[in-house]
């Protein structure tokens, strides 16, 4: 190892506890936190790695443990052992011995619970505590790390200055029984421990918790991002094993020894591979591994997603269809890929696979393999290799990039020239610019681009392309209006004109078919509540809010800088993920973190409501604009990040330029387009594997933003 990576590694301290021997323990309702077989031997792997291939000196690792030998106790010495006075200590240990700048890694192997708060002022009087479960819970004098302890604690870690990374392999107490070969890591039932405990805490006193609670939720919500365990994670890493309503399974993979499936595939990951990776790309692969074996295990990425994997500095995100399951046996290939109906994908799609290591998937050179959606499900489907590009292996994890539309969402184009029948004379263009000549240019650019087409006369256009009074090209919708807020405008004769404005109109389309996803048919349209509430003006997230009506609830509408509440209600039996999308007036869709976690999606207790506040705004140079607001719900786990696009007239990332003149010939076109030689296979059956009314709905709503 270099130098430079040795200074980089010296800088890293990790806190490591794991609990496999639990001292005898009986809650009011008869459940326990029986003894576990994984969790000592993930934090032994985890310590090997960190020394090993980090190069990490004894110095640097803290650990707690406690093993279990069959005996009343387990073997460690008594102030190794994980108690809450412990844990505590070792925390404020690391806390005092880290510098600014220093990396902190925890990992937490064991099992994870919910307790009646000590907080009620915070929770209410019914309200539960998220906690992690020390071995010695069965004295009633004994204590759990509750979720404020740990958030105060991490918080005190980032006011440091330390860069943070949390892995919590754990239940949260969610119902547990054997599940075959596998064990669950939280208590025998879904259980609330009531027990009477002592409420000092070691970490702060109650007026410091409290503040601080409140400092990192806003003062709005009690519930946080995993079911209470840690809100507002933004300034570092989390990654949970699994959704708050999951099971966090330990399995012997080998076939002889237990491990956590969120540790082992961590490892797993980390040791093929350099750490040159984000935290989004290594997340990736290690949900595509776990979901494959174990669908009840959703694990969760939060906060800083886009830095590198124990690493200060940040990158660039693309965001991509993933990878989640390599069927070899078959002939073709077939790929698992989280995408689905619900993401507007249809049978037929086509997207080009990307090896992991290669983080700039706009090189449209460096794809392994070509594959086609064959049987589509809500939030996943399976594509068949229907080209082999280059050499390589296809992996879970890897990058999928949608190359063109599913036929249905091709839109037409109409080049109109205008003339003195069609047009007004003063808004004839110039007469020195050959429309003919400047049309053509736009058919010729837009031959190939897998997302317009040129339509004939007796074709429906869905866009007019035409040249105004001021020598610009002009987009229309289909009745001949034009688009507002098309920025800047295209003058013909500019440099690369009609490529932009191709761009443009692939652009739109992108928008328009995210705009008008929706599913009519399902009756979980009327179990997702969303509505805008009220508008504030001066809203502070520290303040309690106060939000006022709308002037015209029909058609809400407030003037920048003004605050409005977006309300979202589950009322389904179910755990629904939810996601928010915003459609701005300059084009671009962003996905909301809605509860400053930045997690792909947002798990939704049945009965759980959230009051989220939007700041609106306007781009410079706007007097105003429509923003929309559109809320999707899946009960699968969702990935709608892909779908994001930036404002108009900026580079769309992870898109690809090449693709299919038109629909019939979609296949042939893109096998051409890469080279290939081989005509593709007419026998493909493609088939619907779920039905898409069920286990996803969307809601949007809209309001109109005024310059002030």
């Amino acid at each position: 190892m270099n130098n430079s990576s040795t200074n980089q590694i010296s800088k890293l301290y990790a806190l490591l506890i794991g609990i496999d021997c639990y001292l005898p323990n009986q809650l009011p309702d008869g459940a326990s936190y029986k003894n576990l077989s994984g969790c000592v031997r993930d934090i032994k792997h985890v310590e090997s790695f960190l020394k090993i291939k980090l190069e990490m000196l004894p110095k640097q690792v803290f650990k707690l443990t406690a093993s279990d030998i069959g005996k009343p106790q387990p073997a460690e010495p008594l102030e190794q052992w994980p108690t809450y006075e412990n844990m505590v200590m070792m925390f404020d240990h690391v806390i005092e011995v880290a510098k600014p700048g220093d990396q902190v890694y925890i990992h937490y192997s064991g099992h994870g619970g919910r307790a009646k708060t000590t907080y009620p002022q915070l929770k209410g009087e019914n309200g539960i505590d998220e906690v992690l479960v020390p071995l010695d819970i069965g004295n009633p004098t004994s204590r759990y790390l509750r979720d404020l302890e740990l958030a105060a604690l991490l918080q005190k870690m980032v006011n440091k200055g330390l860069v943070v990374t949390v892995v919590l392999d754990s239940c949260h107490s969610g119902g547990a029984t054997r599940a075959g070969d596998s064990d669950i890591r939280g208590a025998d039932t879904n259980t609330v421990d009531t027990t009477l405990r002592p409420t000092e805490s070691l970490v702060a006193s109650a007026e410091e918790l409290v503040k601080s609670w409140r400092d990192l939720t806003g003062g709005t919500r009690s519930a946080a991002v995993v079911s209470g365990m840690l809100p507002e994670v933004k300034d570092y890493v989390l990654l949970a094993a699994c959704r708050p309503s999951e099971y966090a399974y330990e399995y012997a993979f080998n076939g002889k020894e237990r491990n956590g499936a969120l540790t082992y595939w961590l490892l797993d990951s980390l040791q093929n591979s350099s750490l040159n990776l984000t935290y989004k790309e290594l997340y990736s692969r290690i949900n595509a591994k776990i979901h494959s074996q174990f669908q009840q295990q959703t694990p969760m990425l939060l906060g800083e997603d886009n830095r590198l994997v124990l690493g200060s500095s940040y990158e660039s995100q693309q965001y991509a269809v993933t990878v989640m399951q390599v069927d070899t046996a078959k002939n073709p290939v077939r790929l698992k890929l989280n995408v689905g109906v619900a993401q507007g994908v249809d049978s037929g799609s086509v997207f080009a696979i990307y090896p992991r290591e290669i983080k700039d998937i706009t090189q449209e050179d460096k794809h392994l393999a070509i594959a086609e959606i064959t049987e589509i499900g809500v939030t996943d489907a399976w594509a068949e290799v229907i080209k082999t590009v280059r050499a390589g292996e296809i992996e879970q994890g890897a990058s999928a990039v949608m190359l063109s539309a599913p036929v249905d969402l091709i839109r037409g184009i109409r080049l109109i020239e205008c003339t003195p029948e069609n047009t007004k004379l003063s808004d004839l263009p110039p007469k020195e610019i050959n429309q003919q000549a400047a049309l053509q240019a736009i058919a010729i650019a837009a031959s190939g681009n897998g997302w317009v087409k040129l339509v004939a006369n007796e074709e429906v256009a869905d866009y007019q392309v035409s040249i105004n009074k001021l020598g610009e090209y002009e987009i229309c919708e289909s009745t001949g209006k034009p688009f507002p807020n098309l920025r800047p405008p295209l003058k013909v004769g500019e440099t690369d004109a009609p490529g932009k404005l191709v761009k443009r109109l692939v652009h739109l389309t992108k928008y328009k078919a995210t705009e008008e996803l929706d599913n009519f048919g399902t009756t979980l349209t009327k179990k997702l509540v969303v509505e805008l509430v009220g508008k504030q003006a001066n809203y502070r997230r520290t303040r309690q809010p106060s939000p006022q009506l709308f002037d015209d609830e029909s058609h809400p509408g407030v003037q920048a800088g003004e605050t409005v509440f977006l309300r979202i209600r589950n009322e389904f039996s179910q755990v629904l993920n939810v996601v928010v999308l915003a459609l701005s007036s300059d084009w671009s869709i962003s996905q909301l973190n809605i509860l400053g976690d930045n997690a792909n999606f947002v798990p939704f207790d049945p009965g759980q409501e959230e009051y989220i506040p939007l700041k609106m705004s306007l781009p410079e140079g706007y007097q105003e604009g429509t923003d929309i607001f559109k809320v999707f719900a899946t009960v699968g786990q969702a990935n709608f990040r892909w779908l994001e696009l930036p404002s108009l007239g900026q580079p769309i990332l992870p898109s690809s330029t090449r693709g299919l003149k038109a629909p019939k010939n979609q296949l042939e076109e893109l096998l051409a387009a890469v080279g290939a030689d081989d005509e593709p296979s007419t026998s493909r059956k493609v088939q619907v594997v779920a039905d898409p009314s069920h286990g996803w709905t969307t809601k949007q709503v809209t309001v109109k933003v005024i310059a002030t």
